[in-house]
C-alpha cells in the first residue's frame, strides 16, 4: 500500500492553507512552518515528499540549501512564477513548478495602468489640483500606439491582449519567436536594438535568467525613442539600473512604472525615491486579493496530477529559468 504522501507548506500563514488542503486531501499528511530560521529542521525531522513554498520574507535569508538537502523534497512547489531565488538545481534529483499564469491579468493590469499614468499625464493633473491651478492639459491616447513587450509568457501575452484592446500596435521579443494571438509581431530576442527604436511604450515582462541579466543596459536604452514610456515587472537584474536612472532624470524615459529593482527593498538613500516621473511599487504587481488562492489553488490541482501519477505541469527548467 502506497505510503501517505507528506506536504509541508512553507508560508507565513499556513493554517488556512493545510485546512483547504486537508479537504481536499484528507490522507495527506500536512506539516507547516511560517520561518525561514526553521526550516531546515522541519525539512530534516519531517521529510516531507513535497514542498509548496512561498518567498514570503524577501530573498535575504531565503533557506534554499534546506530545499536541497540529502534529506529534501522530490517536488518543490514554488508558489509564485519566479524561480531565480533557488539558484540551480538537479532536476534528475528535484523537480521544480512555478505558478507562472497566476497573476499574470493582474501584473497587465498594472503596465497598462502604469502608461495610462503617464500617457493622461496624472502627475501634471495632481499639480495643478495642488496649486488650484485650472488648467487642461494634452493627454496622448493609447490608440494608434506602438507597445514592444520585452518577453512573451503568460504577463507578456497577457500584457498584449491587454495592449490589443486599447488599439496598440503590439510587438514582442522572445528566445523563439512563433506567431502569438494579439502580437502584431514577434521578434528573435537578439533583434531588440533593431526593435526598440519603433516602440513608444516598452513593457519588461521576462524571467531573470544567465542570458536576461543586464538585457537593457545603456546601448537598448539609447536605442528608445525619446519620450518613451516603460513599465518593468520581471526581475532586478534585467534593467540596467544605472542606465535607467539616468534616462530617467534627463527625461530619455519621460517615464516608467517600477516594480522591481536589483536590491529589494530598495534602500531608503537609492536616487530612485526622489525621482517624480516613476510610479515605485514594492515588487508588488502580481499581489491581489485573491492570490495566494489562486496559486495554491494551481497546486491543488498539481498535486492531483502527482496522487495520479500523471505528469506535472509548469515544471521549470533550471538551465531556461523557467
Amino acid at each position: 500500500m502506497r505510503k501517505p504522501t507528506k506536504v509541508l507548506l512553507h508560508n507565513d500563514r499556513t493554517h488556512d492553507l493545510a485546512d483547504k488542503l486537508k479537504e481536499r486531501f484528507p490522507t495527506i499528511e500536512i506539516g507547516e512552518c511560517n520561518t525561514y530560521e526553521n526550516l531546515p529542521d522541519v525539512i530534516a525531522t519531517f521529510e516531507p515528499d513535497v514542498v509548496y513554498a512561498i518567498r514570503f520574507a524577501g530573498s535575504d535569508g531565503y533557506p534554499v540549501a534546506a530545499f536541497f538537502a540529502e534529506n529534501g523534497p522530490r517536488w518543490i512547489a514554488n508558489g509564485g512564477a519566479g524561480t531565480d531565488h533557488l539558484g540551480t538545481w538537479d532536476p534528475k534529483r528535484t523537480t521544480v513548478t512555478n505558478a507562472a499564469g497566476v497573476a499574470a491579468d493582474m501584473m497587465a493590469e498594472y503596465v497598462l495602468g502604469c502608461f495610462l499614468h503617464f500617457s493622461l499625464d496624472v502627475p501634471g493633473l495632481q499639480a495643478d489640483k495642488a496649486a488650484s491651478i485650472w488648467r487642461p492639459r494634452f493627454v496622448t491616447p493609447l490608440k494608434g500606439k506602438t507597445i514592444l513587450i520585452v518577453g512573451l509568457g503568460h504577463t507578456g501575452r497577457s500584457i498584449a491582449a491587454h495592449a490589443k484592446a486599447f488599439g496598440m500596435t503590439v510587438l514582442g521579443t522572445r528566445m523563439r519567436p512563433t506567431k502569438m494571438d494579439n502580437i502584431d509581431q514577434v521578434y528573435p530576442s537578439d533583434q531588440l536594438l533593431d526593435v526598440l527604436p519603433q516602440a513608444d511604450f516598452v513593457a519588461v515582462s521576462t524571467p531573470l535568467t544567465d542570458q536576461t541579466r543586464g538585457l537593457i543596459g545603456q546601448n537598448e536604452i539609447g536605442a528608445m525613442k525619446s519620450g518613451v514610456i516603460l513599465a518593468d515587472v520581471s526581475r532586478g537584474g534585467v534593467i540596467d539600473q544605472s542606465a535607467l536612472l539616468s534616462a530617467l532624470q534627463s527625461g530619455k524615459i519621460v517615464g516608467a512604472g517600477l516594480d522591481v529593482f536589483e536590491t529589494e527593498p530598495l534602500p531608503s538613500d537609492s536616487p530612485f525615491w526622489d525621482l517624480n516621473n516613476i510610479i515605485l511599487s514594492p515588487h508588488c504587481s502580481a499581489v491581489h486579493d485573491q492570490w495566494e488562492q489562486d496559486s495554491f489553488d494551481l497546486f491543488l490541482d498539481n498535486l492531483q496530477n502527482w496522487e495520479n501519477d500523471d505528469p506535472l505541469f509548469n515544471i521549470v527548467d533550471p538551465n531556461r529559468g523557467y
